[in-house]
């Protein structure tokens, strides 16, 4: 349409579905392109397309029983109906919008704008009176099916006139009448209400229970009809305007006001929706929806997160039967077949896998050896072929023998957005219930939705649609605007797109490869609803990925060309202190995320792995192996020395294997890559993603360890911090002292004081024995209430420090003032608890 400016119509039926098969081959594979791009370990040879044959046979199959059980019919009713696609939606393809007042909109296939937001007040006559009764509606063009005014019964202005012919103005000789009806609020507007039962979901009900006429004034494609009288031809927002010309010229017409309004417009085209008399193809689920909620009440089927649960009872416990067809070209044609000849009175419809088998029904029914039969050209809606999908591509309804259906099916887990919750998984889960009498899958985890950096909705007309390949790849910001130039966006709305590109990728979107955005996307999923992804952490994963890269390599060259892990660790192993630490923060990794991944935490998964790997194992553990394997000098390799080395190799091996191991759903292409670089094992795997997962190993916890290392850690954090602050360069090694109140810590750190100096960077530690002074030489700075840390300053200009600490001392001298002030004040009015909170933020003042 956009290159032609032709519509599907113009092209006929078969010319168009060439050209969609063709966009079809050509552009088809692209959303598994970008499947396979980040990973996705599925079986593609698989892969099944539901306008396949085998699939295609599953349709028919469900249509045709679900047709002899009598809960697919065909009825005369109103649908939603899109004018410009021409075809019914159902409740959830339609967008609704508030609308807070006068408004004009731009809808596709009208020139112009359309006011919307107003309510138009104008009257009708009482026949053979000078009595008006006064009416108003925000869809004016309308009044040309109207067939009836209603009242309130015990609304006294109006019981003079129940029953009452009224004239209509531009077809006097229709039947118009006032009714009385409970369905009025007396108390709104004028209290009275025109009936238009062809185009109003409540007027349908009023004219089905007082038998009024239904009077359809719209074609198809929303140009009034000839039952519009002087405005066929006319588009339907055209007539709005004209019908108020014509009411204006007649009298009839009152004013127009400003009113807020909800407005239903076409999520595929933004048309105005317009209710609409249409047969139709509907589906009674009622009863499968009950057994759908049942099965979730009593937990035979998991939706997680939990909190859906409340949307799926809602949904489905409030169901209405469900138009299953569409007048569309692409798609299953419906395989229902009209009897053409001989006539009937009434249309009669045969459901069947083929012309031939509809014509055997017919026949038998009809009692006739002649029947002339004409296949339905409406499709079916796209959600009934993939309803059937957990057991369609499995080869229903041929079951027999059929070893894949006994082995797949039911299937285990179904994931994806929860926003077609109701359009995808609730109709697989009732028409597997309806047709093979299982449950599709006992668990459904549905992932958050993909917004922008602001939280907004991905749109094409925004800009903001993000392809999962221009994030892996990189893209210029020339490019990803070229992109919307050649897509199917109307030219007004291009410029709006790629100016709000300009605005969110300046310089493009930088390369951030596939595991940075797979990781990112995972990280992101504890956000809930939404994931608001910001490419710049992307970026940041980006350069975590290059960490593991780094260290891996950096960690390799411990081992030496001819080490070979023997398979497994020994628990008797003389294991240094930092070997003991970090098996047991690997086997608490490895808890935490086996525990995500049972949970679908999957933010938890990669918290885990990022902090062990880069602040446990690149930050602490491999520097605390650098004097082992290189000494603190022209160390001989005695057997003690060489046996300690091969300890640490092994753990070291441990510590990469089981790291790129519970990275790998996460980070696969890495750690594929850096686990074939691994040295040999006896357990090592041809490729990763077939390598056991690590769990927990409890002999190596051991949280004795893990005391001592947060301990350290707390001290070493400080002389860092110290030293940088005192401005040392980053290569001395000052002297350090540690001051602890309590022995059992003094003797700990005494025992590591080799493995503070390193995690310090600073020089020698001592621990100073209870009771001694002041090292001489060195600053004072406090870890915490018991400990104190020193480091030698000779040499130093310590003005800057000077400065910096005499503000400190000020600034403690005015808070301990403030507290001491309060503390002065009569105590029997302030509560306990602040009393006491404000001494003790005293006696950490003072400290």
């Amino acid at each position: 349409y956009k290159q032609e400016r032709k519509p599907r119509h113009d092209l006929g039926r078969e010319k168009f579905l060439e050209r969609v098969w063709a966009w079809k081959e050509k552009n088809g594979n692209r959303i598994n392109h970008q499947f396979r791009r980040i990973a996705a370990s599925t079986d593609w040879s698989r892969e099944r397309f539901t306008l396949d044959a085998m699939l295609s046979k599953a349709v028919k199959t469900a249509f045709v029983r679900f047709h002899d059980q009598g809960l697919i019919y065909r009825d005369n009713r109103l649908v939603n109906w899109s004018p410009h696609l021409r075809t019914a939606l159902s409740d959830l393809e339609v967008d609704h919008e508030d609308i807070a007042g006068k408004t004009y909109l731009e809808i596709p296939g009208f020139d112009g704008k359309v006011e919307v937001g107003v309510l138009c007040h104008f009257k009708y006559q009482v026949k053979g009176t000078d009595t008006f009764i006064q009416v108003a509606t925000t869809r004016l063009e309308t009044m040309l099916g109207d067939v009836a005014v209603c009242v309130h019964p015990d609304d006294d202005r109006y019981k003079a006139l129940h029953g009452k012919t009224l004239v209509h103005p531009f077809f006097p000789d229709r039947k118009m009448v006032v009714l009385a009806d409970t369905m009025v609020d007396k108390e709104f507007g004028t209290g009275a209400v025109k009936i238009t039962p062809a185009h109003d979901p409540n007027d349908y009900k009023c004219g089905q229970r007082h038998s009024l006429e239904m009077i359809s004034i719209f074609g198809e494609d929303g140009h009034i009809n000839d039952k519009g009288g002087p405005f066929a031809g006319q588009h339907r927002f055209k007539a709005r305007q004209t019908v108020e010309e014509a009411l204006k010229e007649k009298g009839l017409w009152v004013d127009k006001k400003s009113h807020t309004m909800r407005l239903g417009l076409c999520s595929k085209s933004k048309d105005i929706v317009e209710p609409f008399m249409k047969p139709q193809w509907w589906m009674n689920c009622k009863d499968l929806a009950d057994k759908s909620v049942k099965a979730v009440r009593e937990g035979d089927m998991k939706i997680l997160p939990e909190f859906h649960h409340q949307t799926w009872y809602h949904w489905l416990e409030n169901i209405q039967d469900w138009c299953i067809s569409r007048q569309l070209w692409w798609g299953h044609q419906v395989p229902a077949y009209r009897v053409v000849e001989p006539a009937q009175k009434e249309e009669m419809w045969f459901s069947a896998m083929d012309m031939a088998d509809a014509e055997a029904k017919a026949k038998a029914k009809l009692g006739v050896k002649k029947v002339v039969l004409q296949q339905d050209e409406d499709v079916l809606d796209t959600w009934f072929s993939s309803g059937l999908f957990p057991f369609s591509v499995f080869g229903w309804p041929d079951i027999e023998d059929n070893d894949e259906f006994d082995a797949f099916f039911p299937t285990s887990l179904l994931e994806t957005g929860h926003d077609i919750l109701f359009f995808w998984v609730a109709r697989m889960v009732m028409m597997s219930i309806g047709l093979t009498g299982k449950l599709p899958f006992h668990t459904v985890y549905l992932h958050a939705m993909v917004r922008d950096a602001r939280g907004r909705k991905m749109s094409k007309s925004l800009g903001n649609v993000l392809d999962p390949i221009e994030v892996i790849e990189g893209i210029a910001l020339a490019d990803l605007q070229r992109k919307v130039e050649e897509g199917n966006l109307p030219e007004k709305e291009v410029k709006i797109a790629q100016d709000a590109q300009a605005l969110d990728f300046p310089d493009g979107i930088p390369e951030c490869g596939a595991d940075a955005l797979r990781f990112g996307l995972l990280a992101y999923t504890q956000q809930g609803r939404n994931v608001n992804l910001d490419i710049k952490r992307v970026v940041g994963y980006r350069h975590f990925c290059n960490k593991v890269w780094n260290a891996t390599r950096f960690g390799l060259r411990y081992f030496g060309a001819d080490f070979k892990f023997s398979g497994a660790l020994r628990l008797d192993a003389p294991f240094a202190w930092e070997d003991r630490w970090i098996l047991s923060r690997l086997s608490s990794c490895a808890g935490k995320v086996n525990q995500a991944m049972e949970k679908y935490e999957f933010a938890g998964a990669t918290t885990a792995t990022y902090q062990f790997f880069l602040y446990e194992l690149c930050d602490v553990y491999l520097e605390l192996l650098k004097p082992r394997f290189y000494g603190e000098g022209a160390e001989a390799e005695t057997p003690a020395v060489a046996e300690d080395r091969q300890v640490a190799r092994e753990v070291l091996y441990i510590c990469l294997d089981w790291s790129m191991r519970l990275m790998h759903p996460l980070l696969p292409y890495l750690t594929e890559e850096l686990y074939h670089r691994l040295p040999p094992s006896p357990t090592k795997c041809r490729s990763i993603t077939i390598a056991p997962y690590p769990t927990t190993v409890n002999g190596w916890i051991n949280e004795g360890v893990e005391g001592e290392m947060e301990v350290l850690s707390e001290v070493a954090k400080q002389f860092r911090s110290q030293k940088t602050s005192l401005g040392f360069a980053p290569s001395a090694r000052p002297a350090g002292f540690v001051r602890h109140a309590t022995a059992d810590t003094r003797a700990t750190l005494a025992r590591l004081t080799t493995r503070l100096s390193r995690m310090g960077q600073i020089g020698e530690v001592k621990v100073l024995p209870e009771g001694s002074g002041t090292p001489a030489g060195t600053l004072q700075n406090v870890v915490n209430a018991d400990c104190l840390v020193y480091l030698e300053v000779a040499g130093l200009d310590l003005t800057k420090e000077l400065d910096k600490l005499l503000k400190k001392v000020s600034s403690a001298e005015k808070t301990i003032k403030s507290y001491e002030d309060k503390l002065a004040l009569p105590q029997d009015k302030i509560p306990q608890n602040v009393r006491e909170m404000n001494a003790q933020k005293l006696e950490a003042a003072k400290l």
